[in-house]
């Protein structure tokens, strides 16, 4: 008995992260983003769990002490070879481990699973807007998701919002969820003036723009964005730009012909793709950041955008007004006429937007990752229990 090592006092926790891909890192964003930056504040979030990380070959998991690594010896980044490994050979390694609990960190655990489980689950896109995914990838989400929420000992999602969606649409007992919201990275803050101004001109960026930034596809309702704009007064226009920063998606035409029917080639400016790196810069370069999405599991964006004291216009549907919190402005995401007002607003009122720049701030100082690992831990204990 009193040879028993240390470590095999504390509760093993085994985390399926074969979605982590090859270049995780500090600044990385979306799903990847997530995993990793809770992987890497996890262990220090309470001393008494350790962690074995599942990966694929081309994962790069954060180490530490408490937190090994194990890589399946080939690459999982593709969806099927992912889905093979998750399904068939994961409850082999849960076996060998036995460990106290899984969270599988990405919607779906194994069916053959006798481990008690955690599962995240981040929006259920994949249902409100199938055509954003693969076939495979979508059916595999519907089939399994579900299965696993049931099925599972504690639900987490990264917003209220999706809290409430997996309740109405899954019928997940909302006392079974635990919401453990995003960090926002210690690179979003308010920069010096000379680097930005030196960024504006490497860009040829406008003294005065809005900022859009994010995939351009349906769901970020683009179009109406376009048609308040184009309501605006051309001085207006003239001078306050409007730049939408992203890569294309599925099914955008829509926008071009909106840019194009209502004649905003002139001042509305299409950069496309923004590396990680820079995003802190365009930020702040920005007089205002808008975000028109229809839905979100979360809206990182919102609260990065405040960090760096950018005032902030939302939807206020989804998990935006989440994300924006009491800082930013919030609006019908059909109501044209509203998103007009509002652009003229911001544009004319520096009282405003000083205001909405320091409650932004102190609102966007809330989301850590510290406090994301804390709220994931307390879920760790509750399915422990």
């Amino acid at each position: 008995m009193h040879s028993e090592t240390h470590s095999e006092k504390l509760k093993h926790i085994i985390l399926n992260a074969h979605l982590l891909a090859a270049q995780a890192g500090y600044r990385t964003a979306g799903i990847n983003g997530y995993i990793y930056h809770l992987l890497r504040t996890l262990p220090e979030a309470d001393p008494t769990l350790r962690y074995t990380v599942l990966a694929g070959s081309q994962g790069q998991p954060p180490e530490h002490d408490r937190m090994i690594a194990r890589r399946t010896r080939y690459s999982t980044e593709s969806p099927l070879r992912r889905i093979l490994w998750e399904q068939l050979v994961q409850p082999f390694a849960l076996r060998q481990t036995q460990p106290d609990l899984l969270h599988a960190l990405a919607f779906v655990s194994p069916v053959f699973n006798r481990t008690p489980s955690v599962v995240t689950v981040y929006d259920l896109s994949f249902i409100h807007y199938p055509a954003l995914l693969t076939r495979p990838r979508r059916l595999y989400l519907q089939l399994f998701t579900r299965r696993s929420c049931q099925h599972a000992r504690r639900v987490i999602a990264i917003s209220r919002s999706t809290a409430r969606d997996l309740e109405i649409t899954f019928g997940i007992a909302p006392d079974k969820i635990d919401v453990a919201v995003p960090g926002v990275g210690e690179q979003f803050k308010p920069l010096p003036r000379t680097e930005i101004e030196t960024f504006r001109q490497r860009e040829g960026l406008p003294a005065r723009f809005l900022l859009f930034l994010g995939t351009l596809e349906p769901r970020k309702n683009l179009p109406v964005l376009l048609r308040a704009y184009a309501q605006l007064p051309a001085a207006d226009r003239a001078a306050v730009h409007l730049v939408l920063a992203g890569g294309r998606g599925w099914m955008c035409d829509e926008i071009f012909s909106t840019i194009e029917t209502h004649h905003l080639s002139e001042t509305v400016h299409l950069p496309g793709y923004v590396s990680a790196e820079d995003l802190p810069l365009w930020y702040n370069a920005a007089e205002v950041f808008v975000y028109p999405s229809v839905f979100e599991g979360f809206g990182l964006p919102v609260v990065e955008a405040a960090a760096c004291g950018t005032p902030v216009i939302v939807s206020d549907v989804s998990s935006l007004p989440e994300a924006a919190g009491e800082a930013g402005l919030r609006l019908p995401p059909q109501d044209v006429s509203a998103w007009a007002e509002a652009l003229a607003r911001v544009i004319h009122d520096p009282v405003w937007r000083s205001e909405a720049s320091e409650q932004g701030r102190l609102h966007a100082a809330r989301f850590t990752w510290a406090e994301t690992a804390a709220q994931t831990v307390a879920s760790y204990r509750r399915a422990m229990k």
